[in-house]
């Protein structure tokens, strides 16, 4: 009976949240380099943060995979001319990453997207990869704020 309780709590450790001041700071930092490759289209950075497996969902519902982003990337049909990452929570579980925040991203001065977004890392050998990013649109702030 002792050795269930232990292996039921040692369970429990290993799939809870937790605190890894460096796991985290080597997140934000795929963030910002994964930032800076989309504003940039950088392929080659991306190439990199990608992980192959990858599903990256628009806020308006379209599915993409890593192909698909770096054929956006590459071609100029995805211009971004800024990105902003606000109200950043990120938890990490071992090897997985969650980062969520609201986004705000410009394809020009007058078009805008404003979006909570939920970025999914995994760490691998390479470091971290983004393996998932889900989107969701949001209304415009009204004028004046």
């Amino acid at each position: 009976m002792k050795t269930l309780i232990c292996v039921l709590l040692c369970a429990f450790a290993l799939s809870a949240e937790s605190s890894d001041p460096k796991g985290e700071k080597d997140v934000l930092a795929a963030m910002e380099a994964f930032k800076q490759a989309m504003i940039h289209n950088d392929a080659a950075v991306l190439e990199k943060l990608l992980g192959s497996d990858l599903s990256y969902v628009h806020s308006a519902g379209q599915v993409e995979t890593k192909a698909d982003v770096l054929k956006a990337v590459t071609t100029g049909k995805n211009v971004i001319t800024k990105l902003e990452f606000t109200n950043m929570s990120t938890r990490l579980y071992g090897n997985t990453a969650l980062v969520r925040c609201r986004t705000d991203l410009w394809h020009s001065d007058t078009n805008i997207v404003h979006m909570d977004v939920l970025y999914a890392w995994i760490k691998k050998p390479q470091g971290w990869q983004l393996v998932a990013r889900q989107a969701t649109r949001l209304a415009a702030p009204a004028k004046g704020q």
